[in-house]
């Protein structure tokens, strides 16, 4: 597993993250299993947020975090603001303070090294949005914080609104980022930071040195190769039918067919590929994984050790047509 420093966080962040979403709430033997083998294998960090699963995904966290005794060794990063119980815009001081407040509880933590907003609010000042992170860091409740799901121009909105005030800047992003571009938005509010059109966004996060934590770096799990030309219309659940939508586009296609192709020479899964391609994109990515079952676990950190060539990823994003040797 490979590690990056962040300035402001005193412990290593393996690059790859495991997500919380697959944790179950009839199982805590078996997601207390799946955690282990993560953290066996090199992933020191997860993903969680106050709207997954009602609350349950933070409080499963806390409960193995608490009965392993490894919070000192173990990076969390939450979301917060997410539209629930009927409202749709939660990006204000009120609910980004009492969702902190409900995940510190149910991760019986008392400050996650990373926050993140989990979606934006572009009519709503910026300002006030800074001044609540920046209370909450100052009370020691949160090491870093920033935005996931939030364009480029909000973030150095806020940040130039730190910069004039005093106030610590966004230090990281979380939008999605894959070989696929996502075409159509996966959920409402989603952003993306992939293709051509998330070029101006990773030039200013790169300019800035920020750290990018991915999500759907499988775009959802359309790189795996699962969905085809021929049988994309033949699915009918939600967690099928959503990255459909998204990503199953003969552009996208013609991406997949090339990480399937690489995959094959080097021996490898188009999974393994996909993930490389994000963290091999820049130093300070870090990806966001689902690792269901823990024997996908040793895979999975696998590809965090290959490295693909600057001429790899060109060819990968369609930007060159002869595959590098």
């Amino acid at each position: 597993m490979k590690y990056a420093r962040i300035d402001g966080i005193n412990k290593p962040i393996s690059r790859l993250l495991q997500g919380s979403i697959p944790l179950s709430p009839d199982d805590r033997d078996g997601n207390f299993r799946l955690l282990d083998a993560c953290f066996e294998n090199g992933f020191n960090a997860v993903d969680t947020a106050h709207s997954y699963g009602a609350g349950f995904n933070d409080t499963e966290i806390g409960a193995w975090i608490k009965s392993r005794g490894i919070r000192d060794e173990v990076v969390i990063l939450a979301k917060g603001a997410h539209p629930e119980n009927g409202i749709a815009d939660r990006v204000r001081p009120e609910y980004i303070r009492s969702d902190l407040a409900e995940s510190l509880e149910r991760l019986q933590t008392d400050y996650v090294e990373l926050f993140l907003l989990h979606r934006d609010s572009r009519e709503y000042p910026v300002g006030e949005i800074v001044d609540v992170l920046h209370e909450a860091k100052e009370a020691g409740q949160i090491g870093l914080y920033g935005g996931s799901n939030w364009l480029g121009d909000r973030v150095k909105a806020a940040n130039d609104y730190a910069a004039a005030n005093g106030k610590t800047p966004f230090k990281v992003s979380s939008p999605q980022f894959s070989v696929a571009e996502m075409v159509k938005p996966a959920w409402e509010g989603c952003t993306s930071v992939s293709g051509e059109g998330g070029e101006a966004d990773r030039a200013y996060y790169n300019e800035k040195g920020m750290s990018l934590f991915t999500w759907s770096s499988l775009a959802g799990g359309f790189m795996t190769g699962k969905f085809t030309r021929e049988n994309r219309d033949s699915f009918t659940e939600y967690w099928d039918t959503n990255p459909i939508e998204a990503y199953a586009y003969e552009s996208n296609f013609q991406r997949l067919d090339r990480v399937i192709e690489l995959a094959a020479d080097k021996n490898l899964s188009p999974a393994q590929i996909s993930v490389a391609y994000v963290l091999s994109s820049n130093p300070r990515y870090h990806a966001i994984v689902a690792s269901w079952e823990v024997e996908q676990v040793p895979d999975n950190a696998a590809a965090s050790d290959i490295q693909l060539s600057a001429e790899e990823i060109a060819w990968l994003e369609l930007k060159t047509e002869e595959k590098p040797s």
